[in-house]
């Protein structure tokens, strides 16, 4: 099998932590014997040859970052430059974001249901995993730990061309994390997380409080 994988985040490769989960997930991919090329939507000098492999290609998978579950605007405004397919190809997607629960991640896995028949393929799935934030302020191992399972995930695709197994299903982790650790991390949101944000904002010359409303009542 042979894979078109688009990198659709925003951020150049160097800072792209969805290009550093992808170097895990084509290794796997490609001990399964299949072959892929990557490109990269931040780099707009590539989008001509992007929609040239497009064209060609009937094994497509794009792999992109959830902000606040919105799929990034760079993304969409190429894939909205290429010619919708007539039906024989098969699209799979990878979402990967910064929040920990599944959940928070299944408002843009169900976007990319609807937007696979709006480009004329057919869905072969999504993996969702959260809790990506930190992958690229790590190094060496500590990145690994982070990224390192994505290989196996290259092999079930690898092997299936999917992701609708149950190990993928579980990849994602918890949809919802348990009462107590929700109060636990409200509680530590609400305290520790409020002076640090709000030590961050004063280093940026911010001189209101985090909760200012200036248009509010």
């Amino acid at each position: 099998m042979h894979v078109l994988i688009i990198n659709g985040s925003p951020r150049v490769k160097k800072y792209s932590n969805t290009d550093k989960i992808l170097a895990k997930f084509t290794a796997g991919l490609s001990s399964k014997g299949s072959t892929y090329e990557q490109y990269e939507v931040s780099d707009k000098k590539q989008w001509d040859t992007i929609r040239e492999a497009w064209e060609k290609n009937d094994n497509i998978l794009i792999a992109l970052p959830l902000y606040v579950e919105n799929i990034p605007g760079l993304l969409l405004e190429f894939l909205s430059t290429v010619t919708p397919k007539d039906g024989s190809a098969k699209i799979a997607y990878i979402i990967q974001g910064g929040f920990a629960e599944g959940s928070q991640l299944r408002c843009g896995e169900e976007y990319l249901v609807m937007l696979s028949k709006k480009l004329g393929c057919e869905y072969r799935g999504t993996l969702v995993k959260g809790d990506n934030f930190s992958i690229r302020f790590f190094e060496g191992d500590m990145q690994d730990r982070v990224t390192g399972p994505y290989q196996r995930m290259g092999e079930i695709y690898g092997e299936t061309g999917d992701f609708f197994s149950e190990e993928c299903r579980k990849f994602t982790g918890p949809e919802v994390f348990p009462l107590h650790l929700r109060i636990m991390l409200s509680i530590i949101f609400g305290t520790v997380g409020r002076i640090m944000f709000g030590k961050i904002a004063k280093g940026w010359g911010c001189d209101k409080p985090l909760n200012y409303k200036p248009y509010g009542t």
